[in-house]
């Protein structure tokens, strides 16, 4: 199993269409991912689940993965929300 963490940096938090793009972007790999939001764990596969978290921007998420690509998987979430879904801040 691996972990990471990462700060929501988006003005207006990880809203319903960010929460898509990590779950697109989760959905990428086999291994099984979560991602934690003060103690609350989901599957980070599930959109009403990521949604649910209501990560407002600075809120820190956790993620854990476990199977054949974890770290790939890990290091790709961790760098997609560190870099704001690649979106310009405003």
């Amino acid at each position: 199993m691996i972990t990471g963490s990462a700060r929501v940096k988006n003005k207006n938090g990880i809203h319903l269409r960010l929460a898509g793009e990590l779950v697109k972007a989760a959905a990428r790999f086999r291994s099984h991912i979560t991602v934690a939001k003060d103690g609350q764990e989901v599957d980070a596969k599930s959109i009403l689940g990521v949604a649910g978290l209501g990560a407002e921007n600075g809120a820190e998420l956790a993620f854990k993965a476990e199977g054949e690509d974890e770290r790939q998987a890990i290091a790709y979430l961790v760098d997609l929300v560190d870099n704001q879904f690649a979106q310009e801040t405003n």
